[in-house]
């Protein structure tokens, strides 16, 4: 079971550099830049199509690239499959999660790593590791005996995490860890990123909400049409402007309203604070009301 790194210095772990990807005669991605820092949370963000997806399959073994070079503790290496990501110690969290619902807690995070004493499982091992790396990671389940079917969706996506922190993984890359998921599930699954950062895990977090983004990553990168648009330290941008990075406007219909939204004073507000507040509504008309309109 992996323990908490403590004391190292932040350093790079994966650098991807010049990486090409073409399918057939679409380029998926070009000359695309990218690296993570041990503990460090690296959002990857940008629009359907923009070669999210096709870029983590080629971190995680399921795509070999075209063109480029990947670099891994400053050394090159070829991830040709899953199995040389995971040797690495690149772990990915696909969307679907690949849970087994009839299966337990336990099951599940050592499914095909199964610890043994003798001829037979042990058991014992297995659940007092499993406990102790979800204390770790603040995890809330009340059992791990419980089918992974019965778990909400934090609790399935954090079974998922602890379960490729089983082979002591320094990248971790998250596939749009909360979409689906309610506020306090949410919250879980943001609270669950923080602490794999103070574990000193590098995490590449692939998301299209601006919150999450904004509320646990240190810096954005932004890919539009498959190649690089900008990246940015979340300390010094705002929600506005990355959105505009992703579409590839300067101008568009956030920073509008957030410039035209007048305050209490009467002056406009900077279009950087990037806030979208709805416009003002007027109160209940009466039947009648509706009717004098017509009748007019």
């Amino acid at each position: 079971m992996t323990q908490p790194r403590v004391g190292r210095a932040r350093e790079r772990v994966l650098t991807v550099r010049g990486i090409g990807k073409r399918f057939g005669a679409v380029r998926a991605l070009t000359d695309v830049d990218f690296w993570v820092n041990e503990g460090e949370v690296v959002a990857l963000v940008g629009d359907n199509g923009a070669g999210k997806s096709t870029l983590v399959k080629l971190l995680s073994g399921v795509h070999e690239p075209d063109a480029g070079t990947i670099e891994y503790d400053g050394e090159l290496v070829e991830i040709a499959s899953p199995a040389d990501a995971q040797h690495l110690g690149i772990a990915t969290v696909f969307q679907d999660l690949a849970l087994c619902d009839n299966l337990d807690v336990v099951a599940n995070l050592w499914l095909g790593r199964e610890l043994v004493q003798g001829t037979r499982l042990d058991e014992v091992d297995m659940e007092q590791r499993t406990w102790s790396l979800l204390r770790e990671l603040s995890a809330k389940i009340s059992s791990v005996r419980t089918p992974v079917a019965s778990l909400s969706g934090g609790q399935r996506q954090t079974v998922a995490i602890a379960r490729s922190l089983i082979g002591d993984p320094r990248v971790v890359i998250l596939d749009e860890p909360t979409a689906a998921l309610g506020v306090a599930q949410t919250a879980e699954v943001l609270n669950l990123i923080e602490r794999l950062r103070e574990r000193g895990h590098g995490v590449v977090l692939i998301s299209h909400n601006m919150a999450d983004v904004m509320a646990v990553a240190d810096r954005v990168v932004v890919l539009r049409l498959g190649r690089n648009n900008g990246v940015y330290n979340v300390a010094e941008v705002t929600s506005a402007t990355l959105i505009a990075a992703i579409t590839g406007a300067t101008d568009n219909a956030v920073t509008r309203r957030a410039a035209d939204r007048p305050t209490s004073s009467g002056s406009a507000v900077p279009a950087e604070e990037g806030m979208i507040i709805p416009l003002p509504r007027s109160g209940p008309r009466r039947m009648k009301d509706l009717a004098r309109d017509t009748d007019a």
